[in-house]
């Protein structure tokens, strides 16, 4: 009877166990569904946040070149300030400090999402910019040398300034000539003028027209409007070089500061302290400054040039505000350049 009743519950039993069975493989279906599902998630949330880092990376981008700019046209203007309101430099500077301090502010902002060669290569440029400010006021704004001070003593009569440039004169977009002496409205001549010596502080060139310009010594400013097909080969300027609407030139300068305006297929041979900047220009190649004449290193030394900077490959293109090489301008290959010119050989 015992064995009748154990054949009777094999069934049953049978039936429990693919239950279980059942039970467990669908637990298991329901693990690894949620985990596919899980891993699914995972993966777009991943892509969402590339997705937006990338969009966050490249509107940083865009904010610290425009900052950037703004700061390089600030510094650019310390020199011009300098002559025109020197009482002004201080605050001048100090708007530049804060202006770096709030790009610092950006960088640190948006470090956790930036990839690691951007926040390099934003902390390089910052370091660069409050070096080139440290220098700038140093140079523009020298500290007073201590000194015992005799009440008895006359005053000595201190060295006369040159004739600071007129705000109205120092506005590239709005371009001004300075009533200074110069060279205007010539076709065709060969044009020179000996400055050492001389008292000129500022000189123009204005209106010339295939004409072959020299300049031997230094002066303090030069000031270019409307060359077409000329030549212009200069001594050391102290100050600023500006220039605007020239076509088809060349130019062999060497200065502490040159912005260029409106500038087409042009070559220009540069020295020059602080970056060169252009606006508005295209098709214009730069190379190093070439020229030589007797006594061309007293005076490179007199207007604090002796040094190669080597600035004069690091153009800043102000209506090109990408990370990539501006097109509107390029180095000139090293084939194409006119190599060494003395001015004993100009116009032979």
């Amino acid at each position: 009877m015992e064995e009748d009743r154990s054949h009777t519950n094999l069934p049953t039993k049978t039936l429990g166990l693919d239950a279980d069975l059942q039970k467990k493989h669908q637990a298991m279906l329901d693990r690894l569904s949620n985990r596919h599902q899980a891993r699914l998630d995972t993966s777009l949330a991943r892509r969402s946040d590339s997705a937006n880092s990338s969009e966050s990376t490249s509107s940083f981008l865009s904010r610290f070149s425009a900052s950037k700019q703004s700061i390089d046209s600030q510094l650019a203007d310390s020199r011009l300030i300098a002559t025109s309101d020197p009482s002004r430099l201080r605050s001048h500077f100090a708007n530049i400090s804060s202006s770096i301090s709030d790009l610092e502010k950006l960088v640190a902002e948006n470090s956790y999402f930036l990839p690691s060669y951007e926040v390099r290569s934003s902390l390089k440029t910052i370091s660069d910019l409050k070096q080139n400010l440290e220098i700038l006021n140093s140079e523009l704004i020298p500290k007073k040398k201590f000194s015992f001070k005799n009440k008895a003593t006359a005053k000595k009569e201190l060295p006369k300034e040159p004739e600071p440039i007129k705000p109205d004169t120092v506005s590239v977009s709005n371009f001004k000539l300075p009533n200074s002496p110069g060279f205007r409205n010539k076709t065709n001549e060969t044009l020179v003028k000996k400055l050492r010596g001389t008292e000129i502080g500022e000189f123009t060139l204005s209106d010339l027209e295939s004409c072959e310009v020299r300049l031997i010594g230094c002066c303090n400013a030069v000031f270019m409007n409307r060359l077409t097909n000329c030549k212009v080969y200069m001594g050391p300027v102290i100050g600023s070089i500006l220039i605007e609407g020239v076509e088809g030139c060349v130019f062999v300068l060497a200065s502490h500061q040159i912005r260029i305006h409106l500038a087409k297929g042009c070559d220009f041979y540069l020295r020059v302290r602080s970056r060169p900047i252009i606006e508005d220009s295209n098709v214009v190649r730069f190379a190093p400054y070439c020229l030589d004449y007797e006594g061309i290193e007293m005076d490179l030394e007199k207007a604090g040039l002796s040094e190669e900077t080597g600035n004069w490959g690091n153009v800043d293109d102000f209506k090109w505000l990408r990370a990539v090489q501006s097109p509107n301008w390029c180095v000139l290959p090293e084939n194409e350049r006119v190599g060494k010119v003395r001015t004993e050989d100009i116009g032979s």
